[in-house]
């Protein structure tokens, strides 16, 4: 659903190529031509050593390599001055500007916003800080849980090469401080429905009481344009700079607790919600070319505990020994709860959804692209779904699909969280050779992605919303 486009500037290093003049030929003797050719090829091996060492950055593949920690080695939380602190502005350093935004929608979508704050962070020099993912789609009783338990921290922060923070180390979650801070609504410059910031239940989290100012009209990527909140990034960035801060300084709005008023803070700037952010185009995640994906995204790797508990149930469902390899398969995700059904228009269920035909068709022509392109045919299939109806569950084993059984697993009582079978079910769909996802649904649109760059994999959407409506 959500998406960004591709900004050179993080690549552009302005490589200046060496200038050769034509060589005059003073002299037929072959001593001269000789003396010549060396010349060439000194300049020809300079040249080739200015690119190999001098800008290593821009022949650095954007493959994902496996999950390991290949990348310079530092120490990520020495962005900050020590441990968690009573109040944040106790724990950042002088030399150091930070940012932080806040999450409002649903866990991939959360994701994505994410990706948008950190991607912004890089281009403006400065660290991000994330908060938890909040249990927006799974029930308030699920709780929060740290971006640390499900994404790799100090891998990301290696292959992006800049430090990323989680509030926790930054301030202490028992904390009592309620501490003043001036930020940015963008949300009030991109939609015209609501005149006040973005509410979200994660800006209780931090202890923060925020004064918030009014972003201007002109972030709107189409000012005024009801159906497209987006911004551009560099729009954004431009409120962090002269003299766009100081042009765009309207009052502030009093904080909900102290009624302190403050202009948006230049040490942590921050920024009610970046999810409708592009460099480019709309939705840009949908697209190879955006940048929040192929910078940042594309490196939240999970955890190896999370990754490794996923194989665990792979292996027993597929029936493989624990020292085996778990053999390549094709992953369906179907949408099928109520958020998507209030698309059907009333339709019922089995004439809005794609059809089990559908879903056979898509396979084949997966294995047949896997086989011309990778030498592989999986055989494994394995349905990954919101479904609550048990008779269609039985129709998909029928057919010889496998399906993951949170419920005989005690998935959410084995580890403590109700957060697990979205989070195993997340890793499964990356995790093979080829997915087939469903349009519209973000949580496909990433799957898919980290199945395409992580693994060479392939990625089908199916078409949903009337009969045969997946027909090619």
């Amino acid at each position: 659903m959500s998406p960004l486009n591709l900004d050179e500037s993080l690549l552009d290093d302005h490589l200046n190529s060496p200038r050769f003049i034509p060589l005059r030929f003073a002299s037929r003797r072959r001593r001269f031509f000789i003396a010549a050719g060396s010349a060439f090829s000194i300049l020809s091996f300079l040249l080739l050593a200015y690119i190999s060492f001098s800008r290593p950055s821009l022949l650095v593949s954007q493959e994902v390599p496996p999950h390991t920690d290949d990348a310079p080695s530092w120490n990520r939380k020495s962005s900050l001055l020590g441990p968690p602190a009573d109040r944040f502005r106790d724990n950042l350093r002088n030399d150091t500007k930070y940012m932080t935004s806040w999450i409002s929608a649903g866990w991939t979508n959360d994701v994505m916003t994410y990706g948008n704050l950190i991607y912004l962070a890089m281009l403006t020099e400065r660290v991000p800080i994330v908060g938890p993912f909040t249990p927006s789609h799974i029930g308030g009783d699920a709780g929060n849980i740290l971006f640390s338990e499900v994404f790799d921290l100090d891998y990301l922060s290696k292959r992006i090469g800049i430090s990323v923070l989680e509030w926790s180390e930054v301030k202490n979650i028992s904390s009592t401080e309620i501490e003043d801070i001036g930020c940015w609504s963008v949300w009030e410059a991109v939609q015209t429905r609501e005149k006040h910031p973005r509410k979200s239940d994660a800006l209780r989290l931090q202890g923060l009481d925020i004064s918030f100012t009014a972003g201007p009209a002109s972030l709107q990527k189409i000012p005024g344009y009801e159906h497209d909140p987006h911004a551009h990034f560099w729009s954004i960035a431009s409120l962090l700079y002269s003299p766009d801060r100081e042009n765009n300084l309207v009052a502030p709005q009093p904080s909900e607790v102290h009624g302190a008023v403050l202009p948006p803070d230049e040490h942590l700037a921050c920024f009610d919600y970046l999810y409708y952010v592009c460099a480019h185009t709309s939705f840009e995640y949908e697209h190879d070319i955006s940048p929040a994906w192929r910078f940042v995204v594309k490196n939240f790797r999970w955890t190896n505990r999370l990754q490794g508990i996923a194989d665990g149930y792979l292996r027993r469902t597929f029936k493989v020994p624990d020292h085996d390899p778990i053999p390549p398969y094709i992953a369906i995700h179907a949408r099928r709860a109520n958020d998507f059904i209030r698309y059907c228009n009333g339709q019922p269920k089995e004439d809005c959804f794609p059809s089990i035909t559908t879903y056979q068709r898509r396979i084949e022509e997966m294995q047949t692209e896997t086989r011309d392109r990778l030498g592989v045919v999986p055989q494994h299939v394995i349905m990954l779904s919101d479904e609550e109806d048990p008779a269609w569950w039985d129709s998909i084993r029928m057919v010889g699909w496998y399906t993951i059984d949170h419920v005989g697993e005690d998935t959410v009582n084995k580890y403590g969280s109700k957060w697990y079978p979205v989070l195993i079910d997340a890793v499964i769909q990356s995790s093979g050779i080829g997915l087939i996802g469903m349009e519209s649904s973000t949580m496909s649109l990433l799957a898919g992605r980290r199945v395409q760059d992580w693994h060479n994999g392939v990625f089908k959407n199916v078409k949903w919303g009337r009969p045969n409506a997946d027909d090619h």
